[in-house]
Parts: structure tokens; sequence; C-alpha cells
């Protein structure tokens, strides 16, 4: 089922209860792109995932290669086939939200999930890596929760394929490399999975 909306900000209508960075792009999208929370990935300023830092120039750069984006870098960018959220869309009062409160937050993401419905989750940086074994695979005890120990590996779901990703504050150009090569490869497969079995087809 196709989502009918022309917005490309919280196209769902979320509301986190305060200042919030909700997620951004193609509502319809075989790709999605999981952050942390805004005051580590970017977005504070503009309210849009992974902009304004580091870690939104890198990781927009990729996405820009493979034909998500048309431009290497932008504060609202334009995705095609990609949708960018965090799985704490809300800005922290400190450095790092607490355990309670990205428990809380975790439904909302859980909702932009069911309601985008894509193949591939990239989970960008420990938090995500572990929100998306535990939550949408069966090998959380069989995977390090560690981004950079499986950077741009592959990890069959429940109905995604999980791909971790390093954080890209972190990224040595070797590391960009392999998360472009890894994406190319599976824009060039027909990586659309059978939902509930998770395999990837070609």
């Amino acid at each position: 089922m196709e989502n009918v909306t022309e917005e490309t900000s919280n196209p769902f209508g979320m509301h986190v209860g305060g200042p919030a960075v909700y997620g951004y792009g193609d509502a319809n999208a075989d790709f999605q792109v999981v952050g942390d929370h805004p005051g580590r990935h970017g977005g504070v300023e503009t309210g849009v995932p992974f902009t304004g830092s580091v870690a939104g120039v890198r990781l927009q750069r990729v996405l820009h290669g493979v034909g998500f984006t048309a431009a290497s870098y932008a504060d609202r960018p334009r995705l095609e086939n990609c949708y960018v959220s965090y799985v704490h869309p809300g800005i922290p009062e400190g450095r790092d939200p607490s355990d309670a409160s990205y428990a809380d937050m975790e439904r909302f993401l859980d909702a932009e999930l069911r309601a985008i419905n894509p193949h591939i989750i990239l989970a960008v940086g420990d938090r995500a890596l572990s929100y998306a074994l535990r939550e949408h695979t069966s090998l959380e005890n069989k995977f390090p929760h560690d981004a950079a120990a499986l950077h741009a590996e592959e990890v069959r779901g429940r109905g995604f394929l999980v791909v971790a990703v390093k954080d890209p504050d972190r990224w040595t150009p070797g590391d960009e490399r392999a998360l472009r090569e890894r994406l190319e490869a599976l824009l060039a497969s027909d990586y659309r999975q059978t939902k509930g079995v998770a395999t990837t087809i070609g």
C-alpha cells in the first residue's frame, strides 16, 4: 500500500510532546536510515535528521553517491526512495537522553516503520543498531551491538534487511566507500524482501 502524502517532514503527524526532529523524506521509501538523536547526528537547528553536523555531511554524501539525493548536501534534501529518522526524535536537554526516555520514544519509530514498511534499515550508530537487532531480528544475541565492528554488513531480520553503519563522525575514507559500495550492490540486486521471510533475492 502506498502512502498518499506530499509532506516530506513528519508526514505521519507525530507529536512527541516537546521539541523534536521528526522523520523526513520519501514516505514510500524502500530504504530507511535510522540514527540516534538530534544532539548526536544533527538537526537541532534545521529540524531535519542528519543535517547541520559532520555526520549529516558525510552520510548525505553517500546518499547522493547512490542516487537518493540530488545534491551532495542540503539542510532540506530532496530524498527519493529514502527516509531518515531517529530512535529518539526528541531533542535532549542534556548530552544524551536517559534509557527511560529512549524506551518511551521508540514507539514513534515503531509507528514510522509500520507506516513506511521499508525493505532496508540502515542503522547508524550503536543505539540504532541495538534497536534494530532487538526489535527487527531474531539475532540480537548473535551479533555485537557495535556498529563499527559490523559497518556496511547485512543482518537478515524479520521482514527487514538491516545494514549496520558506523557513526559517521568516526568514518575513514574506507568506511565511506564500503557503505556506498554496499548500497550500490543492494540497489543493483532485487533487494525487495518477502515480508516475514527476510531473504535477499538475486
